[in-house]
């Protein structure tokens, strides 16, 4: 998700290689699997034969299983469906709070605050390194992928709420496929600016990174621009000058919420980097821009909640359903504004 999930292999099919080997002139024949495993340090035979029943060890470009026997001059590549990103990987004791677990996956219920992936500053304290001390042991987990889960999609840092996390590469391409096929059901409760001509709509726009701003997406008119990407919405209360409502991601792409409702002139409340941290809608009072002032200081941060996580078990094939509440912070805003609004109601 991801807005807000930036999913694996969502929104195209493609492989990125880790590792590459050209097979030796004098090479015997022996199973790929034990011949991998033995070039990577570290690497178990378990988690190997993983990968190629995942159709993620290619000879020559072909995908091979366990029991191909290399041959001389054989070109060996190990993909996986999320780019390498060589970060080290250090476990830390770190609280998750698992909504569920069980061999093949677990849910996890993210805090707002707490980046998903390190990098760009963030190599510590994230989500991965918290899964890297969690997972600690299991055979399917190397800290070579630099995520230390096989984390199916994410959520930004100050964005709360449900990710699930594949313990096995297999059950990783099968949640990835369902994410691809947009068979995942996602549901985000958002604060946004402003009031709403229609209690429910539909936004469609491409998505693409903004040329005058790296750390910004946009959307763009032009189809051949960004990735084609669809929010659904529905407004749960109107505030006054805000609004709560429900979003509904049919595509997952970064930052996709955020960036479509700032295009509709409804961005998210405080959010810094589209728009939502000043004043857009409501009255020119000192009293009132002190009110905004407080109702920032409550959630210091854009407010938005994936509060709703759908799927389909890869193994049980049974449909699995994960819904958090608002975090208690997001609650006393909604709060205060109702109360807010209740008073100038009655004033008037």
């Amino acid at each position: 998700m991801s807005d807000e999930n930036d999913v694996i292999n969502e929104e195209q099919n493609d492989l990125y290689e880790h590792y590459s080997f050209s097979v030796d002139k004098g090479q015997s024949p022996v199973r790929i699997d034990k011949y991998v495993t033995d070039k990577i340090e570290g690497a178990s035979r378990n988690r190997i034969q993983n990968a190629a029943d995942s159709d993620w060890i290619l000879v020559n470009g072909i995908p091979k299983k366990c029991n191909y026997k290399v041959k001389p001059l054989d070109k060996i590549s190990i993909v996986m469906p999320y780019e390498r990103r060589g970060v080290e990987i250090i476990p830390e004791n770190i609280p998750l709070d698992i909504l569920y677990e069980d061999e093949d996956l677990l849910v996890v219920n993210k805090a707002a605050g707490m980046v998903v992936h390190p990098g760009h500053g963030n190599y510590s304290g994230t989500m991965v390194n918290a899964l890297a001390y969690y997972l600690r042991g299991n055979e399917n987990i190397s800290l070579d992928d630099e995520r230390a889960g096989l984390l199916v999609h994410r959520i930004d840092k100050d964005t709360s709420g449900t990710i699930v996390v594949a313990k096995k590469l297999d059950i990783l391409k099968n949640l990835a496929q369902q994410f691809f096929n947009h068979t995942v059901l996602r549901r985000y409760f958002a604060l946004v600016w402003g009031r709403f001509e229609n209690s429910e709509g539909t936004i469609t726009g491409n998505i693409a990174r903004s040329t005058s701003d790296r750390l910004r997406f946009k959307v763009y008119d032009d189809e051949n621009t960004g990735k084609h990407a669809v929010t659904h919405y529905k407004v749960v209360e109107d505030l006054g000058y805000v609004s709560l409502i429900e979003c509904k991601l049919e595509t997952g792409r970064t930052h996709q919420i955020r960036v479509h409702l700032a295009h509709i002139r409804h961005p998210l409340f405080n959010d810094e980097r589209y728009g939502g941290s000043r004043i857009l809608f409501g009255t020119t009072f000192t009293k009132y821009k002190q009110f905004i002032n407080n109702c920032f200081a409550i959630v210091p941060h854009h407010v938005l909640h994936a509060a709703v996580l759908g799927f389909v078990h890869p193994t049980t094939k049974k449909e699995m359903l994960f819904e958090v509440p608002m975090p208690d912070n997001m609650k006393t805003l909604i709060d205060k504004w109702r109360k807010y609004i209740s008073n100038r109601e009655i004033e008037e």
